[in-house]
């Protein structure tokens, strides 16, 4: 058990105002596994107000002193990482042997391109007569979701940091136990009093709280659209700043010249990585239509190879996902998928034999899978895969951009050029070409309903800046 009975406000470790607390549930065992408070309004009002008090003099300090901590911070994530990704395992269910390099290690590295970006860039240009000036937007809200929850904290905590801006997080209460470890991290880095500040709680209590707050400059948000929509309309009230990360139903293009095996493969692995729950994870693999019954093929056999169990025994290439009430929807959309007409050719609605405990979803693959059926519509987040068949190139592109949705895209081809004018015309904020790597430095982000605003390298420190000019 880890438990944790306050929070973390004005560099202090203080009891809520309130008297609730949240158990945290292990998504493996279902069996509790840490416990948080529940936070109030009033404990938000206290963390802003600390944030506000510490912004005048953190705005100014040198940048170097701005990267120190940063610096810090990374070896601290460091000492701690199996720890850490422990603890996410067990809230997440991620198998340990990809916690480690992806839950923890991406966010170290993260945190390490802010402390070479503080050394690089320059915070100020002559434009003619003028000189333009970046500052600090202010006190932040980071409000973060639960499946990378190390590392989507740490995309806005970072850089928000790193611009001279206060925080104030509010983790997703399904995986919080991460960030309580970050406020240690923080606290033992010497990061000042009001910085950044912890508090745990509810979207609808404490989030709401936060995106309301006349002192909050900015909201960093990611999760879902609908969750999304109400931070907009919230944030309306004070026209304060809003940054979105939100859902995607993201199209994998396999082209008629592409290697055919190693695209699906490689596909369906995207798909299925942390159980689903990943929202760039590309849902839907469009293929060349004569080659769609090849394509099902081998993307059935891929599947097959994806063992659930244990996340934390060596075996499990798949763990379950995040709760009973994701379980529940990822299975609903699965007989959803049937109930269209879809072919169900891997997986199914049922739990998985020998695995009675845990939030276990057979990973699932869908054939003969058509535009407006709810599964190639609607962000599953699970491991469920729609294959489409598609008549030529454009009406691949006309597929791949039917959706809300525009957040991320894969393209397989041959030819890289080609493949570069397919991703040109996918109205998406990012596009793999051939498998391409993740990349810290990109711009992370969305168009349409998958949100506005972008994370990661410069793009995402400017998130937290603001343009002054000064006419000479």
């Amino acid at each position: 058990m880890q438990v944790y009975d306050k929070l973390y406000i004005h560099g202090e470790w203080v009891a809520s105002l309130g008297t609730g607390h949240i158990d945290v549930l292990s998504a493996s065992t279902e069996e509790v596994m840490g416990r948080i408070p529940e936070g109030t309004v009033e404990d938000v009002d206290r963390a802003v107000r600390a944030a506000r008090t510490a912004f005048d003099s953190w705005s100014t300090r040198p940048v170097e002193e701005r990267a120190a901590l940063l610096r810090r911070l990374q070896a601290g994530l460091t000492a701690r990482q199996d720890e850490l990704a422990r603890t996410i395992t067990g809230e997440l269910g991620m198998p340990i042997a990809l916690s480690k390099p992806i839950q923890v290690g991406t966010p170290i590295a993260v945190t390490g391109t802010y402390v070479q970006l503080l050394q690089d860039l320059s915070f100020e240009e002559q434009v003619g007569n003028s000189m333009v000036v970046r500052e600090p937007v202010g006190v932040v809200a980071c409000i973060t979701p639960w499946n990378y929850p190390l590392h989507q904290t740490i995309a806005k905590v970072a850089p928000a940091l790193a611009a001279g801006c206060t925080v104030v997080l509010k983790p997703s209460e399904v995986a919080p136990l991460n960030a309580f470890m970050l406020a240690e991290i923080l606290h033992e880095a010497g990061v000042p009093p009001g910085v950044f500040n912890l508090v745990s709680g509810t979207g609808p209590v404490v989030g709401e709280a936060l995106v309301r707050h006349p002192e909050v400059d900015m909201v960093s948000f990611t999760g879902s659209t609908r969750a999304g929509r109400r931070v907009s309309e919230v944030a309306a009230a004070t026209v304060k700043r809003v940054s979105l990360e939100l859902g995607g139903k993201s199209a994998s293009i396999i082209l008629d010249d592409a290697n055919l095996k190693t695209a699906v493969k490689r596909s369906v692995g995207n798909c299925f990585l942390n159980s689903g729950q990943t929202c760039t994870a590309h849902t839907r693999l469009l293929v060349p239509r004569a080659q769609h019954e090849e394509a099902v093929k081998l993307a059935a056999e891929v599947a097959a190879g994806f063992t659930l169990g244990d996340p934390f025994k060596g075996e499990a290439k798949l763990g379950p996902v995040i709760s009973d009430a994701q379980r529940t929807r990822v299975r609903e959309y699965i007989q959803q998928g049937i109930r269209e007409g879809a072919k169900l050719v891997a997986g199914g609605p049922e739990q998985p034999e020998g695995l009675p405990k845990g939030y276990y979803v057979k990973p699932t693959v869908f054939a003969n899978v058509t535009p407006e059926m709810c599964i190639a519509q609607e962000e599953i987040f699970g491991p469920v895969l729609a294959i489409m068949p598609y008549d030529d190139e454009d009406d691949a592109v006309r597929i791949a951009n039917s959706t809300i949705y525009g957040l991320a895209g894969g393209v397989w081809s041959e030819d890289v050029e080609r493949a570069k004018r397919v991703a040109r015309r996918m109205r998406t904020g990012q596009v793999d070409i051939n498998g391409g790597r993740f990349n810290p430095l990109a711009p992370f982000g969305g168009y349409r309903q998958s949100g506005h605003g972008r994370e990661l390298g410069r793009y995402g420190l400017e998130e937290f800046q603001e343009l002054k000019a000064m006419q000479l």
